[in-house]
């Protein structure tokens, strides 16, 4: 007999999911037929499978050893170690400034990604076990392009991963970045048109006017100060689709600066031989938070900020653009 005690990160899905998870090699129809027979309780009683799971139940499985060997399966969940610059923790969640040239989510590349490291840290910190892993894996809630720097939320429980989630799917989680484009901007604007997805090319197009395929989108930008050739910018997200704000600034004629895939070559050229860039120049550097309870409350109507990179840093100051930052932002 194998006796399992739910968690708050197991906690708040469904009990067939966590049979699923935790049995991943054996098929549906075996799971309910243990349940009908008892051969799997709910704190001491027979269950149905679509009972909601709270901190503090009890599962017992009367499987044999060797039948429940054969069924959970040896799957070992990625994980990887490097030193995170975490900016908020607490029991349900992480926000981290994660640096460029770091992925958010895993690939077909096999490089770790943040949410390899993000598991790498829980379980260092002992926030997580080998056996909750089994059941539940910690993942990022919002994503951010490779080389974009800046604050990702990752959740540490199944609740707050769950409701995390939902915020940035609302789109009621506010989204500001800084950026440095090429030209000269003086007024905010509040930018709308629509974006197509090229899949096979990882690249998107904007038009002014509706697209078959193509979705809305909506860019606010604040501008922060130019130096007569470039403006460092405060872009905040009203949608949240791929490559946006690099494509729709770009389509406007002020490309990112460094952006090699919407930008302008002769203008990245000059600034990676100048400073070595060799990526868009974009960070994600705040997040603020609505009204919230629950397991969320804690981060209730607050801003979280991230500072740029060092490279980041070093060129608003070599463009004279540092000053203007400071003003502005702080």
């Amino acid at each position: 007999m194998k006796q399992f005690m739910i968690n708050q990160n197991e906690a708040g899905q469904r009990f067939d999911k966590y049979l699923a998870k935790l049995l991943r090699e054996a098929p549906k129809s075996f799971l309910y037929k243990m349940l009908r027979k008892k051969n799997i309780t709910l704190n001491g009683k027979k269950a149905s499978g679509n009972e909601k799971l709270s901190v503090g139940d009890e599962i017992r499985i009367f499987l044999s050893d060797d039948t429940y060997l054969k069924f959970s399966g040896t799957e070992k969940a990625p994980r990887a170690e490097t030193k995170l610059d975490i900016l908020y923790e607490d029991s349900h969640m992480l926000l981290i400034n994660k640096p460029a040239g770091m992925l958010s989510q895993p690939d077909d590349s096999g490089v770790p990604s943040l949410v390899e490291y993000v598991t790498g840290y829980l379980l260092g910190t002992g926030s997580l076990t080998e056996e909750e892993l089994t059941t539940f894996r910690p993942s990022v809630c919002n994503r951010l392009d490779k080389n974009t720097s800046g604050i990702v939320a990752a959740g540490k429980s199944l609740s707050g991963l769950q409701e995390l989630s939902e915020l940035f799917h609302d789109r009621t989680v506010h989204k500001d970045y800084l950026c440095v484009v090429k030209g000269v901007l003086k007024e905010k604007r509040h930018m709308k048109g629509y974006l197509k997805k090229d899949e096979k090319l990882n690249k998107v197009t904007i038009y002014k006017t509706p697209e078959e395929d193509a979705q809305p989108i909506e860019t606010v930008y604040t501008p922060l100060g130019s130096n007569g050739r470039v403006t460092l910018l405060k872009v905040r997200l009203i949608t949240g689709r791929t490559h946006q704000i690099r494509a729709h600034l770009a389509s406007q004629g002020y490309p990112l600066m460094g952006d090699a895939k919407y930008g302008n070559r002769e203008f990245n050229r000059s600034v990676r031989e100048k400073y070595g860039l060799r990526h868009q120049l974009l960070h994600a550097y705040c997040l603020t938070f609505p009204k919230l309870t629950g397991c969320l409350e804690s981060i209730s109507e607050k801003s979280f900020y991230a500072e740029p990179p060092e490279l980041f840093t070093y060129i608003s100051k070599e463009e004279q653009l540092e000053e203007s930052y400071h003003e502005n932002l702080e």
